[in-house]
């Protein structure tokens, strides 16, 4: 009789072991991942027939589906329409049952910062015209400087949203020996030679 006992907590001590060495097996053959509002299922070939669950944080299935893995195979799930947040990816075959749990969260926008958009032209010997264009918010510092010396010849802040456009007229000074400094409220620069 303690023989048989013996035995049975033997046999009963492998079948455990091997129940988890089998949930090991489908962790080691499955993995998912997310990206922003994206959730990647990969399964690998030796699974064989298996369900994939997708539940928000409440346990609520909101999609399921059988597959058949013959090969590796990646199945993406697409989560735009629903709100960002923590959700159980449950793979489930007829052995084992793994639960993962990824986040998903908005992608935010990248900001591109592009250079201060001004041109600069001769009108005659003595005016130039000035336009700048593009600005995300009103406010230009315009310095008129001569290239010798750096001396401010004349300095004003124009103040209009979007852009603007001006002519300027020199007196006594040739346009090749001055120079135009701009900078606009995100701190964009900008020079100008004529």
């Amino acid at each position: 009789m303690k023989t048989l006992f013996t035995f049975a907590l033997a046999g009963l001590l492998a079948t455990s072991s091997f129940a988890a060495n089998e949930n090991e097996d489908l962790m080691a053959l499955s993995s998912v991942n997310s990206r922003f509002q994206k959730v990647n299922v990969l399964l690998r070939e030796g699974i064989g027939k298996a369900k994939i669950a997708i539940m928000d944080e409440d346990g609520k299935m909101l999609h399921q589906r059988k597959v058949r893995v013959q090969e590796d195979v990646m199945i993406p799930y697409n989560l735009d329409h629903l709100p960002v947040g923590e959700y159980q990816v449950m793979i489930t075959t007829v052995d084992e049952e793994v639960v993962y749990t990824v986040e998903t969260f908005e992608r935010v926008p990248e900001v591109v910062s592009y250079p201060l958009m001004a041109y600069g032209k001769l009108i005659d010997d003595h005016t130039i015209n000035l336009a700048v264009i593009g600005l995300n918010e009103p406010g230009v510092d315009v310095k008129i400087k001569m290239q010798r010396g750096g001396k401010i010849l004349h300095e004003e802040k124009i103040d209009q949203p979007e852009g603007f456009r001006k002519n300027y007229v020199l007196k006594g000074v040739d346009p090749s020996e001055i120079y135009v400094e701009l900078k606009d409220a995100a701190g964009r620069t900008r020079t100008l030679y004529f």
